[in-house]
Order: structure tokens, then C-alpha cells, then sequence
């Protein structure tokens, strides 16, 4: 009788498919690294996380782990090369937040753009002379530079053309037919590229430990652009975007994902009035959050019924999608 352990507090749409499953419990915990949760590990056939890290250690501790199951796309919590070790499937639950991500990209974008926060306040304190100020800008004629175009660049992409901004995308892995089908223009230098834009909006994984963003690549962008990261904290190098906005190089910032989430009371952005930061929200609209946790659990039945979609693992070519023994 498969034994799933859930890291973080998912959907009720997500646990009613594990209720409805013969033959399948679970436990769910806050705290995967709670000492409480060793008894819990020790019996773990499947874990489904959400956003805290795992650490490898505490992977080695599930013996009978046959798949682990992340509530998202992104797996930089994942100590992957443990799994690959010991042939473990992880599996993403691929399509189901790229709209929430998109629509949010997109929203940072038109607010930072006509400056909503700011008309907003003044509006409140009465300045009505504010609206002179003609501090909003458009979106259309402007050039979005994408990092990255897997589904959720993909799907930016394709809301951003709706406003009329020309859209250039570079991103090595990704097929330049495909880009230019879909009206974007790639480009494979990425420092050629960010001068010519209006608005960067990176949608890329984390690897490694050096920002693919950092004072270098924004120093490149033209004067008074604007940055959006929805993917990972760490991708634009905090410290110096915050430079960039003091200086006035950068005009403005909208950031829901942070190297230290929740980020210190003290972070750098913070003190800044053309940055708006959400909390690591993006994907996590009601309707989201519910499709999020039904893939998320579906692709760990699907494995016990030899059924995962193959599409869906990210480690592949280092695992089997049976479970041992069958």
C-alpha cells in the first residue's frame, strides 16, 4: 500500500484525488526537516513538495522513495543528483501554472509601466495635478526581451503581443523556428540583445550560484527599462538591481521571487517606491493552485499505475517510470 508523504499545505482538490484512490495513504507536514517527520520518511513510498528545500540528507533517510512529485515547475529545492543516483523519477506538473505566471508577468509589467502605485497614492492624498506629471508609459511599440521561452516564456509571450510590443527572446535551448512561429524574434546574444530593451522578463531555472542577471548585464539595458523575475530568486542579482534603481539606470522592478524567501525586513528593494514585490505568488491564484495540486498528486497515482506521462519527468534519462518491483 503506497505511503505518500506531502510537504506543504496543498489544495483540497489535490488530497480529495488521494482520498478517491484505493489503496493509497498519506500524511501531510509543514516542516519536512521537523524531527517529527523521520518516522514519516522511514515508511515514505512518494513525496509531494511544494517550496521548501529538501535537503539531500533527508532524501537519503526515505528508503523505499520511488518518486517525488514537486508542486511546480521549478526544482532548484530538489537535490536532484540524489535522485538520479538512485533512480528516482522527479516529476513537475508541467502546463499548470504557465497562464497564473504569464497573467502575473504581465500585470508587474502594465503596473510598473503606468505607474499605478504611484497614481493611486496621489489620487488618495488628493493631488489631482499628479495626472500631469505624465509619468505612465505605453506598452505598444516597445521591445520585451524574454530569458528563457519554455511554457511560461511561451505564454508571456503570447499575452505581450496582444499589447503590440515587439518581442525578442534568447533562450540557447530553444528551437528558433519555434520562437519566430509564434511572432517573436530570437536572439542568441544576450548582450547584444538588452540594450534594445524596454522591459526584461527572465524565465529561466536557477543553476548554479551566480546571477545570469547581474550589475554587468542591467548596466547593458537601456536607460529607464524595467525588470520582471516570476521565475526564481537569485536569477537578477538583488543587490545590484537595487543600485540600478538608485542610480535612475532602472526604472522600475517587479519581483515575486527572492534569493531568501521571506526576504529580510531590511532587503535592499524594499526602500525603493518603483518596485513592486509580491510574495512568491504568482502561481498561486485559486484556480492555479487547484490545478497545481491535482497534477502534482495525479502524476504521483499515475506512477503506481504505470501510467506517467514520460513529458512530465525532468530526470529521465536517469530513472525508470516503474515502480521497483513490477
Amino acid at each position: 500500500m503506497p505511503h505518500i508523504l506531502i510537504g506543504g499545505r496543498i489544495h483540497e482538490a489535490g488530497l480529495d484525488l488521494i482520498r478517491a484512490t484505493p489503496g493509497i495513504r498519506f500524511d501531510m507536514v509543514d516542516d519536512m526537516t521537523a524531527p517529527t517527520t523521520l518516522p514519516l520518511l522511514e515508511k515514505t513510498d512518494a513525496i509531494l513538495v511544494r517550496t521548501q528545500t529538501l535537503p539531500a540528507t533527508l532524501l537519503e533517510q526515505a528508503k523505499n522513495l520511488k518518486i517525488l512529485s514537486r508542486h511546480g515547475v521549478g526544482y532548484d529545492n530538489v537535490p536532484v543528483e540524489v535522485l538520479n543516483r538512485r533512480h528516482i523519477p522527479l516529476c513537475i506538473v508541467g502546463d499548470a501554472n504557465s497562464s497564473a505566471v504569464a497573467e502575473h508577468t504581465l500585470m508587474l509589467m502594465l503596473a510598473l509601466a503606468k505607474r499605478v502605485i504611484a497614481y493611486d497614492r496621489e489620487t488618495r492624498a488628493g493631488n489631482w495635478r499628479f495626472r500631469d506629471s505624465q509619468e505612465a508609459t505605453d506598452l505598444d511599440g516597445k521591445t520585451l526581451l524574454l530569458l528563457g521561452f519554455g511554457r511560461i516564456g511561451h505564454a508571456v509571450a503570447k499575452r505581450a503581443a496582444a499589447f503590440g510590443l515587439n518581442i525578442e527572446v534568447h533562450d540557447p535551448y530553444a528551437d528558433p523556428n519555434v520562437v519566430s512561429n509564434t511572432g517573436a524574434t530570437p536572439t542568441p546574444s544576450l548582450h547584444e540583445a538588452l540594450p534594445r530593451a524596454d522591459f526584461l522578463s527572465v524565465h529561466i531555472p536557477l543553476i548554479g550560484s551566480k546571477a545570469p542577471i547581474g550589475a554587468e548585464e542591467l548596466a547593458l539595458l537601456k536607460p529607464g527599462a524595467i525588470v520582471i523575475n516570476t521565475a526564481r530568486g537569485g536569477i537578477i542579482d538583488e543587490s545590484a538591481l537595487a543600485e540600478a534603481l538608485t542610480r535612475g539606470h532602472i526604472s522600475g522592478a517587479g519581483l515575486d521571487v527572492f534569493v531568501t524567501e521571506p526576504p529580510a525586513p531590511n532587503h535592499p528593494l524594499f526602500c525603493h517606491d518603483r518596485v513592486i514585490l509580491t510574495p512568491h505568488a504568482a502561481g498561486l491564484s485559486k484556480e492555479c493552485a487547484m490545478r497545481m495540486a491535482s497534477m502534482a498528486a495525479q502524476n504521483i497515482l499515475d506512477f503506481f499505475q504505470d501510467k506517467l506521462d514520460p513529458a512530465l519527468v525532468v530526470n529521465s534519462a536517469h530513472t525508470s517510470l516503474a515502480p521497483a518491483g513490477r
